[in-house]
């Protein structure tokens, strides 16, 4: 399976103006109907494993493509293509997030004119990927439920700017002290707009509805409704 995952070693932006550039890689994939989604979190919350769950529901009705972001390592595009899906991992050299052009260098390593749907699964942490637009079409975070229930009150520029919201893990709420309607109030405090759902990656609990919001939002980049 090593020998079976590209990995790509991204190199570190030199570009000044991020959001022009951001919304120039944006105006690219609008045109090649390409939905690019940008996933965050904090390392361990479930991202991969969330994402493996979305492939199980879409995989066979969309052409699917992921990017896996980390500092070193290619376990989690080997994880993922093992579900059959284009996986590409990029190594950030020590960034702790990617920007708009780092991102195209991994999308220029996929033929996402033949790709409906393209996750990108950031850098785990709640810090600098919020900061930087990576000319993504929407940007989604995970919140488990072990980390607690305060985080949209400690790091609230991810849940800002986060366009859906997943609250993952919720198989364990009966061991840890989570609030599950408090943390929902925070995050509408801040991002009213935010589409907040409950999933388990390890039951499949909620990704039906999770599969739903991405078939509605790459007909809705696509201009079908």
């Amino acid at each position: 399976m090593m020998d079976q995952v590209r990995i790509i070693e991204i190199q570190k932006s030199v570009l000044d103006n991020n959001d022009q550039e951001a919304e120039r890689l944006r105006k690219k994939l609008k045109s090649e109907k390409t939905f690019l989604l940008n996933l965050m979190s904090s390392p361990g919350a479930g991202k991969t494993s969330c994402i493996l769950r979305i492939l199980e529901k879409l995989k066979e009705e969309m052409r699917i493509g992921v990017m896996e972001a980390d500092i070193d390592s290619s376990i989690d595009a080997e994880r993922v293509g093992r579900s059959g899906v284009e996986a590409i991992q990029l190594h950030t050299g020590g960034m702790c997030h990617l920007d708009a052009a780092m991102t195209e260098q991994g999308i220029e390593q996929l033929d996402t004119e033949n790709l409906d749907l393209v996750i990108l699964e950031n850098v785990g942490n709640l810090v600098c990927p919020a900061e930087f637009d990576t000319g993504a079409a929407k940007n989604a975070m995970i919140l488990s439920v072990p980390e607690g229930d305060d985080k949209p009150l400690k790091y609230p520029l991810m849940f800002t700017v986060a366009d859906l919201v997943l609250i993952n893990k919720i198989d364990c709420l009966d061991y840890f002290e989570f609030d599950i309607e408090a943390v929902k109030e925070r995050i509408r405090r801040l991002n009213p707009s935010a589409v907040i759902l409950e999933v388990s990656a390890r039951t499949n609990e909620g990704f039906d509805l999770v599969a739903d919001w991405f078939r509605e939002n790459v007909k809705q980049w696509n201009g079908e409704s």
